[in-house]
């Protein structure tokens, strides 16, 4: 367009303000280093857990082991404290056929807790574990206990007491002996005859 002789551009638009957008945020450039630092982390992750897997498994192998109480131990241990309640005879009763038949089961596996006295002695008639002599003390033992247990029998101390001996006797002559060694002979000195 032309004015007063003057050439005249037109005007550009002025832009309005939504028109204008705001900067773009900085591009992030890949650092080709990135891959390596992951790598290297990863590793010392790794070496930090194997050193701690070894220093814990270590710490386990130097706790003691415990060996196990055996069962003739237990058994001795609990009789004791059974005398407490010589006093009251059928908690005494229920507490030393307790013993008596844990120990049964513990040492010859036999199934004592979980069975009658009649179901118990039939099992012990079959074994060879036990002497007739062992098998008919038990037999009387358990017998005298149920009669406490279950008949309402009141006996006195020396009777308490005599319960108390037999399943003492009967763990003293079942316990496990250690195994000696063979014995070597000695071959005895010779003889020297006088000429």
């Amino acid at each position: 367009m032309i004015t007063n002789g003057t050439l005249s551009r037109a005007a550009a638009p002025v832009p309005a303000p939504e028109d204008i957008r705001d900067l773009k945020p900085p591009l992030d450039i890949p650092n080709g280093w990135a891959p390596l630092w992951w790598t290297l982390g990863v590793l010392a992750l790794l070496v930090v857990l194997f050193c701690v897997w070894r220093w814990w498994r270590a710490r386990r192998l130097l706790v003691p082991v415990v060996p196990p109480v055996p069962a003739h131990v237990r058994a001795r241990q609990k009789l004791a404290a059974a005398l407490a309640l010589l006093a009251q005879p059928k908690p005494f009763c229920i507490a030393v056929s307790d013993v008596t038949r844990v120990y049964l089961e513990e040492r010859f596996t036999f199934h004592a807790p979980e069975r009658t006295t009649e179901e118990f002695l039939r099992e012990l008639a079959g074994t060879d574990r036990l002497t007739p002599d062992q098998k008919e003390s038990l037999s009387r033992f358990l017998e005298s206990c149920d009669l406490v247990k279950f008949a309402r029998y009141e006996p006195g101390e020396p009777e308490l007491r005599a319960l108390h001996e037999s399943a003492g006797r009967l763990i003293d002559e079942t316990e496990p002996r250690p195994a000696t060694a063979a014995t070597a002979t000695v071959p005895a000195p010779p003889v020297l005859k006088p000429h």
